[in-house]
């Protein structure tokens, strides 16, 4: 390998840009001091285990429930993990349609241990799963860096490092009672600025996708925000809001715009990908006929953008239809009526999802096609 081509401007400023981005993230965390932040269940753990015999089985499959098996039994369990391992236990386990963990010889398992006064009660918590997780994860981080090469392999970083700022600095700074909407949008100025120097470096293409993404998330937040606005819909309407309302009596948790924020997040990777898709064409376009105009440029970047604005569009409605599947058969199935339909706070939400990320979607494609079309012109590499 010739190191001198590998080592070139571009994997310079992708490596200061991962070291500083690193050291960021290690100094906020600092900072931030996520100590108690937590409610952690007090006396309980969990470890991992697996069922070494099947004492009773009194399991049977329940026909009017599509086969779910109902019935209890009795399970020797070993502890593999923590500071229990090696212990064995025989425990009780019920099965029911909603807690269905049907246990075999060597199936592996997640037990619950609880301690009182009186030691230490262990049941079933669930099947063991990790190893499954951690399976399909590496094969998408293998496939992507095989298929996509160092691109790939650079993305892989970029949500990595989009992950890490997302649990362990964005979370907690939530919790903390910082507000709420300013912290999100220099979070993803941040993650928009790295993801994309990450894998293209910085250039002409980075720099139109770049300021087009952030545009284009604006306005879905935007636009989320009057919404909710006009039509009294809060962060206080969501399932989870009860919960979050005990921890922010703790906390300092601003539960009210967690909502715009949670948009915000939703719609920043479907716009970064329509940006770069854009930005990336109509830079192609003028490497091969460097004689374009910026107005031949920015309506080849209009047309490849309503290509790409449909399927998006698309995708991120389909995404929210699908999370919200088991409400909608609830509703289909009860005949709700029209007028009280879409006047539910759920609906409503969900629709407000759906609508104000797509209006990103669809207001990035002729940003980034005006912005590219320009740099493309004026600006030499």
């Amino acid at each position: 390998m010739d190191w001198r081509k590998f080592w070139n401007r571009d994997t310079k400023i992708k490596t200061v840009t991962l070291i500083i981005t690193v050291l960021l993230v290690i100094v906020t965390i600092k900072f931030i001091d996520t100590e108690g932040l937590r409610n952690t269940e007090k006396n309980i753990s969990y470890y991992h285990g697996k069922a070494i015999e099947i004492i009773e089985d009194n399991v049977e499959e329940d026909e009017k429930t599509e086969g779910v098996l109902r019935g209890s039994q009795k399970v020797k369990v070993e502890i593999t993990s923590g500071e229990h391992k090696g212990e064995v236990a025989v425990l009780d386990n019920y099965i029911s349609a909603l807690y269905n963990v049907y246990a075999k010889e060597g199936t592996p398992l997640i037990i619950r241990a609880s301690k009182d006064t009186s030691g230490v009660t262990y049941t079933i918590y669930n099947y063991d799963r990790t190893v499954l997780i951690y399976s399909v994860i590496l094969l998408f981080a293998i496939l992507l860096c095989v298929i996509g090469g160092r691109k790939g392999f650079a993305a892989l970083l970029s949500l990595i490092v989009m992950l890490i700022g997302i649990f362990f600095v964005l979370l907690p700074l939530y919790i903390k009672g910082y507000p709420a909407v300013t912290v999100t949008l220099v979070m993803i100025v941040a993650m928009t600025l790295i993801g994309y120097i990450l894998i293209d470096s910085i250039n002409k293409k980075t720099v139109s996708a770049c300021l087009g993404t952030i545009a284009g998330v604006m306005v879905s937040g935007l636009l989320a925000y009057f919404v909710g606005l006009f039509g009294h819909l809060t962060g206080f309407q969501t399932q989870e809001a009860e919960t979050l309302l005990l921890i922010a009596g703790d906390d300092g948790l601003k539960v009210k715009n967690l909502l715009v924020c949670g948009i915000l997040i939703a719609s920043l990777g479907a716009v970064m990908d329509v940006a770069m898709s854009i930005a990336s064409s109509i830079h192609e376009l003028h490497e091969v006929n460097p004689t374009l105009s910026s107005k031949q440029l920015f309506l080849s970047g209009m047309n490849i953008g309503k290509d790409a604005m449909g399927t998006m569009a698309n995708t991120l409605i389909l995404a929210f239809t699908g999370a919200s599947l088991n409400l909608l058969l609830l509703i289909y199935s009860y005949g709700i009526p029209y007028t009280q339909l879409m006047n539910t706070d759920l609906i409503a939400i969900e629709i407000m999802k759906g609508i104000a990320g797509s209006v990103g979607i669809i207001l990035t494609v002729p940003i980034v096609a005006f912005i590219s079309a320009n740099i493309e012109v004026t600006v030499r590499q």
